[in-house]
């Protein structure tokens, strides 16, 4: 049986950076957005649903609407019987509650953890986890972290505020790693400002020879995975991380819906509409080569 999600990745994040993450997440707010106040009503038209969207965070979501939250979004929009309108910003996801829906100009935000405290969160409408990214005809079938066949590799792509960091300072190979890591993002300081590798660049690393295991969230990388042209194989890191006098840190996350602590009543008109798009959004992450897991919650 899973154990249950006690902490959300962004609480994980925070925690594993020593505050790094929390430092870029209090910069400045640009200034379109510090004049509106949080805890007014939304002045959204009735008929539309507005999404919270960053241009910036491939495969998730994308200006075009190419991805998979923005394909899902509009399904659940068409659903409730709305209007789908997307709410974009250049900056990245980790910013869009803050940001964007605390201040009013949207109404939601897609594939947040539950229980995620900055947000009320929905029914989850779909459940994965971490996976090991390896090619094909190494045959490294190994789920566990702390087997052999992963912990012996030399040289890991991960993306960095991430359990995938805690996981390499637990096998010893987080220091070895270091300048390559910083390497995938061109040695930018993540001094008061958030730095991430994107999904396709660990997928690439490791079809190329350059890493020997890329370690990351499932939907950071599966779209990548899929159509590689280099056989790769993605497995569901199976164990969890165990930690002297805290929770776990979970490798496995029900996704949901996350609106304004004030609006239980968008949540609940979402969870309906969830419910009745079920086959659409599933259609979707399996096309999206995202290995789906029973929702914990």
């Amino acid at each position: 049986m899973p154990k249950c999600q006690s902490v959300s990745r962004l609480t994980i994040a925070a925690g594993l950076s020593t505050a790094v993450a929390l430092a870029a997440l209090l910069l400045p707010l640009p200034a379109h957005a510090a004049t509106v106040e949080a805890d007014k009503p939304a002045d959204g038209n009735p008929g539309e649903l507005r999404i919270c969207s960053s241009t910036v965070e491939a495969p998730f979501s994308a200006a075009d609407s190419s991805g998979f939250e923005d394909r899902i979004a509009v399904v659940l929009a068409r659903t409730m019987g709305r209007k789908p309108v997307f709410v974009r910003t250049k900056q990245p996801g980790i910013y869009l509650v803050r940001d964007e829906l605390d201040k009013n100009h949207c109404d939601l935000v897609m594939g947040v953890d539950v229980g995620d405290e900055r947000v009320l969160t929905t029914k989850p409408y779909y459940r994965t986890g971490y996976v090991l990214v390896t090619k094909a005809d190494r045959n490294i079938t190994a789920s566990d972290w702390q087997d052999g066949q992963i912990k012996d590799q030399a040289r890991f792509a991960v993306r960095f505020y991430s359990p995938a960091e805690t996981i390499l300072k637990r096998i010893g190979r987080f220091e070895d790693n270091a300048a390559y890591m910083y390497s995938l993002v061109d040695f930018k300081s993540r001094r008061n400002q958030w730095v991430q590798v994107p999904g396709d660049r660990l997928v690439t690393e490791v079809a190329n020879g350059e890493a020997d295991v890329a370690i990351a969230f499932a939907p950071e990388v599966a779209r990548y995975v899929k159509a590689s042209t280099t056989p790769l194989r993605m497995t569901l890191i199976s164990t969890d991380i165990d930690r002297p006098n805290a929770a776990p840190i979970p490798m496995h996350y029900d996704q949901a819906v996350g609106v304004r602590k004030n609006d239980p009543a968008l949540r609940a008109e979402i969870d309906a509409a969830l419910e009745k798009a079920r086959p659409q959004i599933e259609a979707i992450l399996t096309e999206e080569g995202i290995p789906l897991l029973d929702p914990n919650t």
